[in-house]
């Protein structure tokens, strides 16, 4: 793996996750954030598949991302986003950084406060390869079914 810096990792996953917070369109991640490899791209939200239908499978490729962000988008709708204690891995080329916001399901209304977070794994060139995402996908499953209290 060819070396690039901590801070250039800690400056390219703080644009990136900039982009979720003020919710930049998918279409646009892709083409700023993410490698040109297609083929390399994997977008993976862990959790259950039978609780909401973007969770448990990876999506691949330009079109996988794609996919992922209108499954999601069709779902949730979230405001108030922000990212903070950013661990940087440059030997490895990966970036954990906690993330919070208000997510709301699209059907029910019903909102909760989340704290979430991604694991980057980025190519030689510090763009984004692959995108994981660990949140609580319990509460999602309860909003979607309309029971949070």
């Amino acid at each position: 793996m060819s070396p690039i810096t901590r801070q250039f990792l800690l400056t390219a996953s703080e644009s990136f996750c900039s982009a979720f917070a003020f919710q930049t369109p998918p279409s646009e991640i892709l083409s700023k954030h993410f490698t040109a490899k297609s083929d390399d791209i994997i977008v993976l939200e862990h959790g259950l598949p039978r609780l909401a239908p973007f969770l448990g499978r990876e999506y691949k490729g330009k079109d996988g991302f794609l996919e992922y962000f209108k499954t999601i988008g069709e779902q949730l709708s979230y405001k108030d986003m922000r990212f903070s204690n950013y661990i940087v891995d440059a030997e490895v080329r990966k970036v954990s950084v906690r993330g919070e916001a208000v997510f709301t399901n699209n059907k029910t209304g019903q909102s909760w406060d989340e704290v979430f977070a991604y694991v980057l794994e980025f190519d030689e060139e510090a763009r984004v390869k692959k995108y994981e995402v660990w949140a609580d996908s319990g509460a999602a499953y309860l909003a979607s079914q309309g029971q949070l209290s």
